[in-house]
């Protein structure tokens, strides 16, 4: 069945470049200025985890790279970028483990599929399905400094449907507010409707910081117990010459989510990344994370070692380098160390149990 759906998508892309270069004249004297962008992008991946999940099963934390001791292909997408005066909208499908480890069951192929009207000069509204708003981190790795991603991002969401509104007033500020359906769903569990926020601000080419949000209910209709969820993440990017930095934490608080199901619990991580351009083609970057969830709203619950029932505390560290033979392709050879809390011991190491892994990627991508 999935090959069939990978052919059908396959015959749609091509129908739509082949529309695309036959009207591409008829579109530019368009008085909207409307244009049609096809793009591409694939990345490839051998992945190594002492952690022993066995034989083609995904590692703990699956997102990128997540079978060990074998050649596996991360992401193949497509996207079409659809822009006018008046409206817009984009449709990108992807295949690989990615989609497979991460990604929504019943719309697995399906990355993000919204469209837009402008309401105004600095003011469109978007419907559909999209990528998150939330967090430090993007998810694929020609996005990032790393190809993995931290403990802190495998917990964000990574989908959302719903309606967002954009305003950008000037070239610096921009807000973004979200209805959603829920955290990390397309389909709704319940009646109620969740909001999110995204406001950045550019202080200049080297410096831009930002806020998102989440804020909703998505306990199950059968569910007496309400469980209201608030998520704040803030975040920097910084530049200069040779060296790049970002930062950023999440901060999550749920209510009613204690033992006893009457206090509100909470959940702290955060993350700092640095990458230096040794060279034009060659760079090595660093990552380290923390990521604290000792009720288990985000990590979900397990007895440790002493008995004790908890959710995962982790830190960990990421060293890399990367070679880039053109502009939109890479190579990268990327190394990490995991640990968790001495009483956690959530990894297999042959015939043992720990509270450590780690891991070593090699990883190759394009975009077009």
């Amino acid at each position: 069945m999935k090959y069939k759906i990978l052919l059908s998508l396959f015959i749609f892309f091509s129908f739509a470049v082949n529309c695309f270069s036959q009207t591409k004249d008829s579109i530019a004297s368009n008085k909207d200025s409307a244009k049609i962008e096809i793009s591409g992008y694939v990345d490839a991946y051998y992945g190594y985890y002492t952690d022993s999940a066995g034989a083609g099963n995904y590692q703990k934390f699956p997102s990128i790279s997540p079978r060990s001791n074998q050649f596996g292909l991360n992401v193949a997408m497509i996207t079409a970028k659809y822009s006018a005066d008046k409206v817009r909208g984009i449709v990108a499908v992807h295949y690989g483990d990615i989609p497979h480890s991460t990604w929504s069951a019943n719309y697995n192929f399906i990355q993000e599929a919204n469209v837009g009207i402008r309401l105004q000069k600095t003011l469109w509204l978007d419907a559909g399905f999209f990528r998150t708003h939330l967090g430090t981190e993007a998810l694929f790795p020609k996005e990032n400094y790393t190809s993995s991603v931290s403990v802190p991002t495998f917990f964000e969401p990574y989908y959302e449907a719903g309606a967002r509104l954009n305003y950008i007033p000037n070239e610096k500020l921009s807000f973004f507010i979200y209805a959603l359906n829920g955290y990390n769903i397309y389909e709704d569990n319940n009646r109620t409707k969740s909001t999110g926020l995204l406001v950045t601000y550019i202080f200049s080419e080297r410096l831009n910081i930002g806020y998102s949000g989440y804020y909703g209910d998505d306990t199950p209709e059968n569910d007496s117990l309400k469980h209201f969820r608030q998520m704040h993440n803030v975040f920097l990017n910084f530049k200069r010459k040779k060296f790049k930095f970002t930062m950023g934490g999440d901060y999550c608080m749920q209510q009613n989510s204690d033992t006893s199901g009457k206090k509100s619990v909470f959940m702290f991580s955060g993350l700092a990344m640095l990458k230096y351009q040794l060279m034009k083609k060659f760079g090595v970057y660093n990552r380290e994370e923390i990521f604290n969830d000792p009720q288990g709203i985000m990590s979900g619950t397990f007895v440790d070692k002493t008995g004790k029932r908890s959710g995962y505390k982790i830190w960990g560290v990421t060293l890399g380098i990367e070679y880039k033979p053109t502009d939109n392709s890479y190579i990268r050879l990327e190394g990490r160390e995991l640990i968790a809390d001495k009483d956690q011991e959530i990894f297999h190491w042959n015939n043992f149990i720990t509270n450590a892994r780690t891991e070593l990627m090699i990883n190759m991508g394009v975009s077009f």
